[in-house]
C-alpha cells in the first residue's frame, strides 16, 4: 500500500504561530473544500500571502479544480478545472515541485509523492524566499489534512460494508459514538482529549465497559464524570438499553428512596398512583448515580442490598422486584475519609470500589485546553449564530496558564461568555473573565520594586505600633517582636519622631 503521509517540513520559528492557526482551522472544518476560503484569508492577514488560490483533486478521477480564491475579482475561477502544465497551478501539479513566475509562485500539495492539489500566491521578488518557505509549510499541513480525510472515508466505507453484511444488507446510518486511532487506541467521540492522562482513562473505560462490574467514577466537580458514565454505557453490550442518570445531591432525602425504588399507591401522603423507580426504568441498561456521597446512611443500606442481591421493594410495597440494571456511581468526595468519619458505609464503599476510575482535573491535562476551547467555541458559535474563526494567541496564553478550579465546566462557561462578547469572529484575551486576566494583559503589574514595597510596609507597621502604644517606643518594639535597638535604628532610618505619637490618658 502506498504511503499517503505527507512530507513534513521544518518551518521558520517566526511562522509557527500562523501555522498553528492554519492547523486548527483545517481541523475545525469537516470538508477540506470549505476550509480553503478561510485558509487563504488567514494567510493574507497573518502571513502577507496575498492573491491566494487553492486547487484540490476532490473527485475519484483525480481531476483538479480551483476550490477557493482570495481575490473576489478571481471568483469566476472557482470550480474551474486546472489544466496540467498550464499556469502557475498547472505547472506546480505537473512538475510536482514549487514553480515561480512573474505573477507569483505556486507549490504542490503532495500526498504519497503525488500532487493532489496546489496553492499559488502573488509575491514580490524581495519577499519570495520567505513566501515560498511559508507556502510549502502550509501545503504540507493541507496534505496531512487531505490524507487524514481519505483514511477516515475508507474506514467509514469499510465499517458500512461490515454493518451491511451483519444486518443482512440493510443499511442504517447512525451517529458515531466512538473514534479509533491506530496510534492512540479507542476514544469516545463525546469526550474531547488526547493527553496522556485521558488516553489512559479511555483505555480503562474500554477494558471495563464490556463487563458487568460496578464502576466508581471519581473526580472533581466539572471534570465530566457523567460523560465517562455515558461512554461506559455506549461502549458496553447495554448500549441499546436505557441510560438513566440520577443526581443524588439534587433530590431531598424524603424523596430519594421513592425516586430510586418507586412507590405503591397510597404509600405516603401524595402517592396517588403507583410509580416505577429509576432501577426499574434502567432495567437492561445503565443506572448512573451521581454524587453518591450525598445519600443518607438509611438509603445507603438499601442500595447495598440492591447491588448484592439484584432485587428491591417499592416504597410501601411487599413484592420483590428483580433488576438487571448496571450501576455506575460518581462522587467528588474522598469516600475513604467519609468512611473513616462515619458518613458513608464501609461495606457499601467496598462494594462500589470494585473498579475505580479517576477523571483527571483540567490542570493535569493542559495539552487538552486548546482542543476543548476550540470545541466549545465552535459549539457555542454555532448555537448563537456567530461562527468563531480563531482564538487569539494572547487568549490562548491566558487559557493555558490559568489553574481552572472549576475544570472543564468553568472553561466552557468562559468560552461561551467570550463568544457572546466577540464582534469579529475572534476570541480575544479581553473577552475572557477578569479571573483569567494576568498583570501583563491588564497592565496592572507592580508599580515599584520589592525593596521599595517592603520599606513602605515596614514604615506603616512602625507608625501603627507607635499609635497603639501612644508613642512608647519600647512597648511598640515588644509588640512588633523586635529589640529596642532595632526599633530605634528603624525609626531613625525612616525619620519617624516617636514623640509625635505621645498622648495623655
Amino acid at each position: 500500500m502506498r504511503d499517503e503521509r505527507p512530507t513534513l517540513l521544518m518551518p521558520d520559528s517566526a511562522d509557527l504561530p500562523c501555522l498553528f492557526e492554519v492547523s486548527r482551522l483545517l481541523v475545525r472544518h469537516a470538508s477540506l473544500e470549505e476550509a480553503m476560503g478561510p485558509l487563504l484569508s488567514l494567510l493574507a492577514d497573518r502571513a502577507g500571502l496575498s492573491g491566494g488560490m487553492a486547487a484540490l483533486a476532490l473527485s475519484e478521477d483525480g481531476e483538479v479544480r480551483v476550490t477557493a480564491v482570495a481575490d473576489p475579482a478571481d471568483s469566476p475561477m472557482v470550480s474551474r478545472r486546472v489544466d496540467i502544465g498550464s499556469g502557475l497551478l498547472g505547472r506546480a501539479l505537473s512538475s510536482v515541485a514549487p514553480v515561480e513566475g512573474p505573477e507569483g509562485l505556486a507549490v504542490p500539495i503532495l500526498l504519497g509523492g503525488a500532487a493532489v492539489g496546489a496553492l499559488s500566491f502573488s509575491s514580490s521578488q524581495a519577499s519570495r524566499e520567505r513566501t515560498l518557505s511559508m507556502a510549502e509549510a502550509v501545503a504540507s499541513l493541507v496534505a496531512e489534512a487531505h490524507g487524514l480525510r481519505r483514511r477516515l472515508a475508507r474506514a467509514a466505507a469499510l465499517g458500512s460494508e461490515a454493518e451491511g453484511a451483519f444486518s443482512g444488507g440493510s443499511h442504517v446510518v447512525a451517529a458515531s459514538t466512538e473514534v479509533f486511532c491506530a496510534d492512540e487506541g479507542w476514544a469516545p467521540a463525546a469526550i474531547v482529549g488526547r493527553s496522556a492522562p485521558m488516553r489512559e482513562l479511555f483505555s480503562l473505560i474500554d477494558r471495563v465497559a464490556g463487563t458487568e462490574t460496578t464502576v466508581l467514577v471519581m473526580g472533581e466537580s466539572g471534570t465530566g464524570k457523567e460523560l465517562v458514565a455515558r461512554a461506559l454505557h455506549e461502549r458496553s453490550g447495554r448500549a441499546k438499553g436505557a441510560f438513566v442518570a440520577v443526581n443524588c445531591a439534587a433530590l431531598p432525602e424524603s424523596v430519594i428512596e421513592s425516586e430510586l425504588f418507586g412507590h405503591e399507591k397510597g404509600a405516603f401522603t401524595g402517592a396517588q398512583d403507583q410509580r416505577r423507580g429509576r432501577f426499574e426504568l434502567a432495567d437492561g441498561g445503565t443506572l448512573f448515580l451521581d454524587e453518591i456521597g450525598e445519600l443518607s446512611l438509611a438509603v445507603q443500606a438499601k442500595l447495598l442490598r440492591v447491588l448484592q442481591e439484584g432485587e428491591f421493594q417499592r416504597v410501601g410495597g411487599s413484592s420483590t422486584i428483580k433488576t438487571d440494571a448496571r450501576v455506575v456511581v460518581a462522587t467528588n468526595r474522598d469516600l475513604d475519609k467519609e468512611v473513616a468519619e462515619g458518613r458513608f458505609r464501609a461495606d457499601l464503599f467496598w462494594r462500589l470500589n470494585v473498579f475505580p476510575l479517576r477523571v483527571p482535573p483540567l490542570r493535569e491535562r493542559r495539552s487538552d485546553i486548546v482542543l476543548l476551547a476550540d470545541h466549545f467555541a465552535e459549539k457555542h458559535g454555532r448555537r448563537s449564530g456567530k461562527p468563531i474563526l480563531r482564538i487569539s494567541s494572547p487568549a490562548i496564553d491566558l487559557l493555558v496558564t490559568y489553574h481552572w478550579p472549576g475544570n472543564v465546566r468553568e472553561l466552557e462557561n468562559c468560552i461561551e461568555r467570550a463568544v457572546i462578547l466577540s464582534t469579529d469572529s475572534v476570541i480575544h484575551a479581553y473577552h475572557l473573565p477578569p479571573s483569567l486576566q494576568s498583570a501583563d494583559s491588564t497592565g496592572t503589574g507592580p508599580g515599584s520594586t520589592l525593596d521599595a514595597s517592603l520599606a513602605r510596609l515596614e514604615r506603616e507597621l512602625l507608625v501603627e505600633a507607635l499609635k497603639i502604644c501612644r508613642g512608647n517606643a519600647a512597648a511598640a518594639a515588644r509588640r512588633l517582636g523586635v529589640t529596642e535597638r532595632r526599633m530605634g535604628l528603624a525609626l531613625h532610618r525612616y525619620g519617624i519622631d516617636w514623640r509625635r505619637f505621645r498622648t495623655t490618658m
